[in-house]
Order: structure tokens, then C-alpha cells, then sequence
């Protein structure tokens, strides 16, 4: 297999590279890809006075000086592969380091013979060519992120294509675990999750920094797409390096009577931006959004939703929580839309802070847009420091300060912590946050 060099920067050349070689026998993911370059060579870099990307500090955005990294060495795939470890009995698991798959999961022959798919991007585009081009990209990108959308899908080449189909109930989760090892490398990967009617299943998607401090640029997508009365939750954990730049846009579409949980947890990059839109397509279809912060030593977390509910008796619920330390900033902006015809309607939005440091900064602005005159909607926002009472109570029984802010803090983040089903992906959401409390 050919692999892109480090020579070779995201920025010095199209699509149609070397990097093309690699889907030589699907034309049209070639043509796809050489559209996002070409949209990307049109669309500017955002600036702060656009409203879309208001308090966001755009002067620190570049893109400059990263590349596709090689492929990695075997003794570092079997390292990380071991790290990769995470979660016991997957139904299946995919490992990949710099944007190269080094595990391809190996699925139960009862998951195989029910016609469940779970496999890389790249052999997918090979083997499923039909149902990647009706929904691989398909979502307008509402919330800001155009170009480096359009980076992504001039560089698509890594990640995943899930397929569960009718009636088909998976009890195990299936685990993705993207690293990123060279310094300055580029990784783009992409999640395509197709739940069909009264499907169930759960994703699990890890995004984590082999080395603490190192430099990278991470632009990732998920598209879901769920069928009538499908059940589906995912849950996403950002654990990039601490000197990352990391862009993250998320959109699922549910049909009628869908159920989908979607948990966002983010703990690394230096800057990290997430798009999250949603839309429910299909009367009675449920989602709940979930996100959890813990922002520290001058981190910037701009969390942007899009809540669009296009058809009747739809539920949309929303709870964004942060905590902040150190020199960290937090801007959460989301947007509730109901079309005319999505009557009764039922969607809500809350964004909580929590201030932890006086040089911390958290910007909210919730909103509604509402075009259909029989809905129960509404939005808020609080920020607020931890109580000196209760710092003082735990305090006057011996707790260090630091220990006593961690545990309220961790009070804090359980009502969206507990949203986590699973219980080894729950405790190893707290053991990494717990780890990120004890480095600041």
C-alpha cells in the first residue's frame, strides 16, 4: 500500500495526490474528495466578527506546517494497540494510528450472518459503494466549520462505516480508538453509523494523543443516520494531545420513533471546536445530546449546536456541562429550529458552567428559532463558582482544597457522566478525567 509522506503537507496540494491512489477503483469517493478541495480553496479562513464564530479566538487558527504522517512502526502499533485495550468483549474494535488502520475488527460470525457491517473506511468504499455515496457527506454544514469540513473530505481517507440492519439488536458496543503519534501530522477520520428501522446498537469513539504534549491537527466527522423506531447511543471522548488543534463536526438524522443518546466528552487538544447538528426527521423521534468539559491551563473548548426539528411530535433534549481551571475559556452557542410543520413539538437546552479560577472565562448563547405555533420550548445558561460553603465544610474535615474541588466538580459533571450506559466506558470516562484534574 502506498502512504503519503511528511513532505507532503495538507495545504501543498489536491486531493488528487498520492493519497488518491488508494480508492483508484471508486472514482466517485475521488470525485468527492477533489470537490472538498476545491471547496476549500474558495472558502476563507473564519474570523471573530462572523456571528458564527463570535468570542471564538481566530487569530490563533492555522493551518500551517502539518502533513498525513507515514505508517507507524510495528513496535509502536503494538504499543498502541495494546493501550487500545479499553473495553472488554466489543463486538467489534479498530485501531488506527496517524489515519492508518492497524486493526480491522474481526466481527462474531452471528453479527456477520445477520449482515451487520463494521469495517475501515477505506475497505468500505470498496465493498459498500452504494450506501457510502447515499449518505457519506450528505449534511450541509450549518454551523461554521465549512473549510476545514471541506479539508476533511479533501483528505478523507480514515475511520469507519458501521451498518446495523433491520431489527438487528447488538448488546455489545462497537469501539473505535483513533491515535495520533508523529508530531505535526494530520489526521482526518470519519464515522458513518446507519442504524436501520428497529435497529439497536451503541458506538463507542476514543480520540487520544499518544504523547501528552504533541502537535497535531485533527479533523473529524460522524454522520448517523438512524431508520424508524432504531435505537442508537454514542459516545465520543476528544483525548488529543495537549497541543492539538482539533475540529469536530457531528450530524444525525432521526426518523420516526428513532431513540438516539449522543455523549460528547472533551479533555485534550488545545483548541477544540465541535459542530453538533441534529435533526429529527420523523414524527416521534427522541434525542438526547450530552456534553461534558474539563477545560484547563489555557485550553479553548467552542461548542456549537443545531437542534432541527422538522417534523411533529418530536423530543430534543440538550445538556452541555463545563468545568473550567486555570486560564481556560468555554463558549457554548446553541440554536433550537423548529419548522412550521413540527407541531407539539418538545425540545430544551441548558448549558451549565462551573468556574474553578478567577482567570477562567465561559461564554453561552442559547436561542430559539420557532416557526410552528403549538411547541413547548426553552433554553438556558448558568455560571457559577464552587460554593465556599461547601469548600469550607469539606475543608474543616481535613480535605485539601484542590482534593475538596475536585470532588464537587466531579458532582457536577455526574448528572451527565451517569447518561453513559456502559459501565467500563462510564469508569474510564472518570478515571480520564480524574487524570486531567490531577495534571492542572
Amino acid at each position: 500500500m502506498n502512504t503519503p509522506t511528511t513532505t507532503l503537507g495538507i495545504l501543498d496540494a489536491p486531493a488528487q495526490t498520492r493519497e488518491t491512489q488508494l480508492f483508484h477503483s471508486a472514482d466517485w469517493f475521488a470525485h468527492l474528495r477533489q470537490q472538498g478541495w476545491q471547496r476549500f480553496q474558495t472558502l476563507p479562513m473564519p474570523t471573530r466578527e462572523q456571528e458564527k464564530w463570535r468570542f471564538s479566538d481566530t487569530r490563533t487558527l492555522s493551518l500551517e506546517g502539518y502533513a498525513p504522517a507515514p505508517a507507524p512502526s510495528e513496535a509502536d502499533v503494538a504499543k498502541l494497540l495494546q493501550r487500545s485495550q479499553l473495553i472488554s468483549h466489543p463486538a467489534g474494535l479498530m485501531v488506527h494510528i496517524d489515519g492508518h488502520c492497524v486493526l480491522e475488527p474481526q466481527l462474531s460470525p452471528e453479527l456477520a450472518k445477520q449482515g451487520v457491517i463494521f469495517e475501515s473506511l477505506e475497505k468500505a468504499v470498496k465493498h459498500h459503494p452504494a450506501l457510502l455515496k447515499q449518505h457519506l457527506l450528505q449534511h450541509p454544514v450549518n454551523l461554521g466549520g465549512d473549510k476545514f469540513q471541506a479539508l476533511h473530505q479533501a483528505w478523507l481517507r480514515s475511520g469507519y462505516f458501521l451498518y446495523i440492519p433491520t431489527g438487528v439488536h447488538v448488546a455489545q458496543p462497537f469501539v473505535s480508538v483513533q491515535w495520533t503519534l508523529a508530531e505535526n501530522s494530520a489526521v482526518f477520520p470519519h464515522a458513518l453509523v446507519i442504524a436501520d428501522d428497529r435497529a439497536q446498537g451503541q458506538v463507542l469513539d476514543f480520540h487520544f494523543g499518544a504523547q501528552l504534549d504533541s502537535r497535531a491537527l485533527a479533523i473529524s466527522c460522524c454522520d448517523v443516520h438512524t431508520g424508524q423506531e432504531a435505537k442508537l447511543e454514542r459516545l465520543s471522548v476528544q483525548g488529543w494531545g495537549q497541543q492539538t488543534q482539533s475540529f469536530q463536526v457531528d450530524n444525525t438524522c432521526g426518523g420516526r420513533g428513532a431513540k438516539i443518546v449522543a455523549i460528547n466528552a472533551a479533555l485534550g487538544a488545545r483548541r477544540a471546536r465541535l459542530e453538533n447538528t441534529v435533526r429529527l426527521e420523523g414524527p416521534e423521534a427522541n434525542v438526547n445530546l450530552y456534553g461534558i468539559t474539563v477545560a484547563t491551563d489555557g485550553q479553548e473548548y467552542d461548542q456549537r449546536t443545531l437542534q432541527i426539528h422538522a417534523a411533529p411530535h418530536t423530543k430534543s433534549d440538550l445538556l452541555f456541562k463545563n468545568a473550567l481551571l486555570g486560564k481556560s475559556r468555554t463558549i457554548f452557542s446553541g440554536l433550537i429550529k423548529v419548522e412550521p410543520d413540527a407541531q407539539r413539538t418538545d425540545a430544551y437546552q441548558t448549558n451549565r458552567n462551573l468556574i474553578l479560577s478567577p482567570e477562567a472565562e465561559a461564554d453561552s448563547l442559547p436561542g430559539l428559532e420557532i416557526e410552528a405555533n403549538d411547541v413547548k420550548c426553552s433554553h438556558g445558561a448558568t455560571t457559577g463558582q464552587v460554593s465556599p460553603e461547601e469548600l469550607f465544610y469539606l475543608q474543616a474535615r481535613g480535605i485539601p482544597l484542590k482534593v475538596a474541588q475536585e470532588l464537587l466538580t466531579q458532582g457536577f459533571l455526574e448528572e451527565v457522566l451517569s447518561k453513559v450506559s456502559h459501565p467500563e466506558a462510564c469508569d474510564l470516562l472518570r478515571t480520564l478525567m480524574q487524570e486531567k484534574f490531577h495534571r492542572s
